[in-house]
């Protein structure tokens, strides 16, 4: 065999190794991952400390309530949870909510998301209202501008108009207790006292 065979025979056998290769490297990513101890379901913000989205929406027609307004947030330690009638782990997490609801240190504010009036309302009047104030997101550009990945999710602004928590999915007692009153309990310390 002459060399050029040998090299021709040699490149192939390479370019046969290379999907092989490939594959391997990409699967030790992967394991390096799923073992690094890192939880997955935290969703990176880059909007944590940031101030919040200029945000001026109407309210849900039908409701006596005041539409979402940034200016709201001034002074005010706010959770803005987007929400739908139409999201099933927003029906999950809405006893808590409501539960959240009863604490009067902070105000709820939702962010209604591609949501139906009538749909909307009916949610409500079945479930109750933990919200201070409504705003309707009917064509979803207010949720691309706070960077939503989906429905639910909840932002903590505090009372200087910043993003300072960001939780996405439905809230579980846990995250509730474990995540997100430390942050409400941060943002209550830093108040000056009066």
């Amino acid at each position: 065999m002459s060399v050029t065979g040998e090299k021709s025979n040699r490149s192939r056998r390479l370019l046969f190794l290379l999907p092989l290769l490939v594959f391997l490297a990409l699967a030790a990513v992967f394991l390096m991952q799923l073992f690094s101890g890192r939880d997955t379901s935290l969703v990176p913000s880059a909007l944590i400390g940031r101030d919040a989205p200029q945000t001026d929406l109407p309210p849900l027609e039908g409701m006596s309530l005041p539409g979402l307004s940034s200016n709201a947030f001034a002074g005010r330690i706010t959770l803005v949870n987007v929400w739908g009638s139409w999201c099933l782990p927003c029906r999950q997490e809405h006893p808590l909510l409501m539960e959240l609801a009863r604490d009067g240190r902070f105000v709820i504010a939702g962010l209604n998301y591609k949501d139906k009036p009538e749909n909307a309302r009916r949610f409500l009047g079945d479930l109750g209202n933990p919200y201070d104030a409504i705003g309707v997101d009917q064509n979803g550009r207010a949720a691309i501008d706070w960077g939503v990945y989906g429905v639910p999710e909840t932002f903590l602004v505090g009372p200087e108009g910043r993003i300072r928590y960001k939780h996405v999915g439905p809230f579980t007692p846990e995250s509730v207790q474990n995540d997100l009153m430390p942050e409400i309990e941060k943002l209550l310390a830093e108040r000056p006292a009066g």
